[in-house]
């Protein structure tokens, strides 16, 4: 079985180093909560983790599908719950194509495969809550 590891150093007050695939990035609080606003915070990264495995998925599908885009957005909102410990209870995957005259059933096609076949991020947080989508297209 395959592992995965990331290792997170604590820096200085809220800020963390963390080293995720050989590549550094900074962690950290609002300064509203003892942090300086130095990197992002951990939650919208489960989002950013969801475009990231469904996007990298539908840019393979619809390359191997000869679809070519002109430009291409994933845009990720979760809904998180008021007490603590805050937790999100649903997101909304929204796919945002451009391009000319593009094959919408070809473009539905990527998308059902990544979330329904290959996107792990996507079959992990299904089991812990609702997850909907929508494809956007922009002519150019």
């Amino acid at each position: 079985m395959a592992k995965e590891q990331v290792k997170i150093k604590w820096l200085e007050k809220m800020a963390f180093s963390a080293e995720v695939n050989g590549h550094e990035m900074i962690l950290d609080a609002s300064e509203k909560v003892g942090g300086e606003n130095r990197g992002p915070r951990p939650k919208p990264l489960m989002l950013t983790a969801l475009a990231g495995c469904t996007g990298m998925d539908v840019v393979s599908i619809l390359k191997k599908m000869r679809v070519d885009l002109d430009d291409f957005n994933v845009i990720v909102e979760g809904d998180l719950t008021d007490d603590h410990p805050k937790q999100f209870t649903q997101m909304h995957v929204i796919y945002e194509f451009t391009g000319k005259n593009l094959p919408v059933e070809k473009l539905q096609k990527a998308v059902n495969l990544s979330e329904e076949r290959y996107c792990g991020v996507s079959a992990m947080y299904r089991k812990a809550f609702g997850i909907t989508s929508e494809i956007k297209i922009i002519e150019s």
